[in-house]
């Protein structure tokens, strides 16, 4: 039952008026909806007037929304919505897609900050400064810059980094969530000051071109951090300034040309040429995709310029050649939510913070998927004598190492 008299008026009201923008509804509509007058909406949203219990109720299932996302404790979260949903109307107005992908987002950065304020395991921001453009600047070499000083700011040198996800997130302070988008979308981008950077990256993606877009959507964050945004594959028109910069920001932290240069050099030392199998064998090594491995080597001028539509119109095909090169797929990982979030989820649950059905909400998952998640937390992958990966389980994993001290 809830206990009503202990909610914030103005604080619920906030949260029922964003709730109800974000389905694009009119108060009159959900007036009649609550067979009350639009004056009394009014009164609710602006918290001059607490709605009942069923109020709250039928409210929470109108706006797809739990009734404990709406009247949970805690920090009033700021609406990431309006200003993505202005960019994404500028571009496609009412796709219906992108709408949702907005409000999952939203959801996702309400929800961690909640597990963070249960398990009291508040995110550590670690941001670069904001880098401002101006039109006397050359952007492409601004951003190789702040691409090699961000590298060197978190101790990458200029080796390959395949862990990206978890490195953004736990060494800079993103919260990063997959999610389906229209193809010709790489994904969004949003920062607020009590959440942080929030980004969404397109699910549909493969994991090289997930990689190139996050780094393009933090390009974004340090010359863009208080403009949210969306950003298309294809860019309409000549590029301006921001969008070039997250590019080449993208392109020069994934590849540095330190180390790219130095490796070209030592396969052409050693064969006295460059052939087609050792770009896709660099690509595979920078977890880049032949595409973009062969876009930056015609930009560093280390081979002709024109070789990958050379490679286009020969329709070379990049899954065969891994295939015959016999190239491992790289595990990054495509799960919906990021690792800790998942963490704080399933241990706010072991400590009875949460209910079941609250774990069930948080990881978007029904209860018998968030059981088993559960119980994946207490297993673990052994090398047996024989070499082979094994699954095993421990039941102490609990076991405090502190005991006693």
């Amino acid at each position: 039952m809830l206990d009503v008299p202990s909610i914030d008026p103005k604080r619920l009201g906030r949260l029922l008026s964003e709730a109800r923008k974000a389905r694009g509804l009119t108060q009159q509509g959900v007036a009649e909806h609550l067979q009350c007058s639009r004056p009394t909406l009014i009164a609710i949203e602006k918290g001059s007037r607490l709605p009942t219990p069923d109020e709250i109720t039928k409210l929470s299932s109108l706006y797809g929304r739990s009734v404990h996302e709406l009247v949970r404790p805690g920090e009033h979260v700021v609406d990431l919505q309006p200003h993505l949903r202005a960019a994404a109307n500028k571009v496609e107005p009412g796709n219906e897609e992108i709408a949702v992908a907005i409000e999952q987002l939203q959801r996702f950065a309400e929800n961690y900050r909640e597990l963070e304020r249960l398990m009291d395991a508040p995110m550590t921001y670690s941001y670069p400064p904001e880098v401002r453009l101006y039109s006397q600047v050359d952007v492409a070499a601004l951003a190789e810059d702040v691409a090699v000083a961000e590298r060197n700011r978190l101790g990458l040198g200029d080796q390959p980094v395949h862990k990206l996800r978890s490195l953004l997130e736990s060494d800079v302070g993103m919260r990063i969530m997959y999610a389906p988008l229209p193809s010709r979308i790489a994904g969004m981008y949003a920062y607020a000051e009590n959440l942080g950077c929030c980004l969404l990256i397109n699910k549909k993606h493969p994991a090289e071109r997930r990689r190139a877009s996050l780094l393009h959507e933090y390009g974004h964050v340090i010359v863009d951090r208080y403009k949210p945004g969306v950003d298309y594959i294809n860019h309409r028109g000549r590029k301006p300034a921001n969008e070039r910069f997250a590019e080449r920001f993208a392109m020069s932290f994934l590849m540095p040309a330190t180390s790219l240069r130095r490796r070209f050099r030592e396969v052409v030392a050693t064969k006295r040429d460059f052939q087609v199998a050792d770009l896709c064998r660099l690509g595979h090594l920078y977890f880049v995709s032949v595409e973009a491995m062969t876009y930056r080597l015609e930009g560093l001028r280390l081979i002709p310029e024109g070789t990958m539509q050379h490679l286009h119109e020969s329709r070379f095909e990049v899954r065969r050649a891994k295939d015959i090169l016999n190239l491992p797929k790289y595990s990054e990982g495509d799960h919906r939510f990021p690792g800790r979030y998942r963490y704080l989820a399933v241990h706010a649950y072991g400590q009875a913070k949460i209910t079941e059905g609250q774990l069930a909400m948080f990881l978007d998952v029904d209860p018998v998927t968030a059981r088993e998640i559960v119980e994946k937390v207490g297993q673990t992958c052994m090398i047996s004598d024989s070499g082979d990966v094994e699954e095993g389980r421990f039941d102490n994993l609990e076991q405090s190492l502190l005991a006693g001290r």
